[in-house]
């Protein structure tokens, strides 16, 4: 059986600045046409990142530095707007695996949860200085710890000396929804998982069922 329990995520991360983005700016609704999600990640803050020819505009998921980055930092009302899961469907297939905020929007946050994305919130002052430590050196490694609620953001040895240990640079509280969080230590964010645990409880709950087996109106009322 695979371990779905999420205790912390370790990571490079990726700042993107702004406060309501909402989720059309994640991804466009000309590809909700999709049939599956597939192919979304590419599209990931497509208008923001591309102009009407195609060419590449400043955007930090344009940034090499960021490349492989999986944990998002924004600001506040992150993912307001239409309710639609392709947004975070998007960022995940882009390969993020955790946001960190001011704030979400509720909806957002659901979806996010839902796929197994989680969603942590701080203060202004520390997420807006976590996200200039990152624009400064993209390749500090941030630790978003969902047991003890807690950001940390080390220095790695490469950046310091090969013989020296990682250097601890900002550590802050982290705020979470409580239920999404105990549904990841417990590993039961996955519901579509969690029903098929229950295979065989279900299968015996349907043969007992009347309307499972044959039932008509006559047979139990004559």
């Amino acid at each position: 059986m695979i371990d779905t329990r999420i205790f912390f995520i370790t990571s490079r991360a990726v700042p993107v600045r702004g406060d309501d983005i909402d989720t059309d700016r994640i991804i466009p609704a000309r590809f909700l046409r999709c049939v599956t999600f597939d192919g979304l990640g590419e599209q990931a803050f497509r208008d923001e990142r591309f102009d009407e020819q195609g060419k590449e505009k400043p955007h930090p998921f344009n940034d090499v530095r960021y490349r492989g980055a999986e944990i998002l930092v924004v600001n506040r009302n992150f993912g307001c707007g239409s309710s639609r899961e392709h947004a975070p469907q998007a960022l995940a297939r882009w390969g993020i695996r955790a946001l960190l905020g001011i704030s979400f929007a509720d909806i957002f946050a659901g979806n996010c949860a839902a796929i197994g994305l989680p969603v942590v919130t701080a203060p202004d002052e520390p997420v807006r200085k976590l996200q200039g430590l990152l624009e400064a050196d993209p390749t500090l490694q941030v630790t978003l710890d969902l047991e003890a609620l807690r950001c940390q953001v080390q220095q790695t040895p490469a950046r310091i000396g090969s013989n020296h240990q990682s250097e601890l640079v900002l550590e802050f509280p982290l705020t979470m929804n409580e239920s999404h969080r105990q549904k990841f230590l417990a590993g039961t964010w996955d519901t579509m998982a969690t029903l098929l645990q229950q295979e065989a409880a279900i299968g015996a709950v349907a043969a007992r069922l009347p309307y499972m087996k044959g039932f008509s109106y006559e047979q139990y009322h004559h």
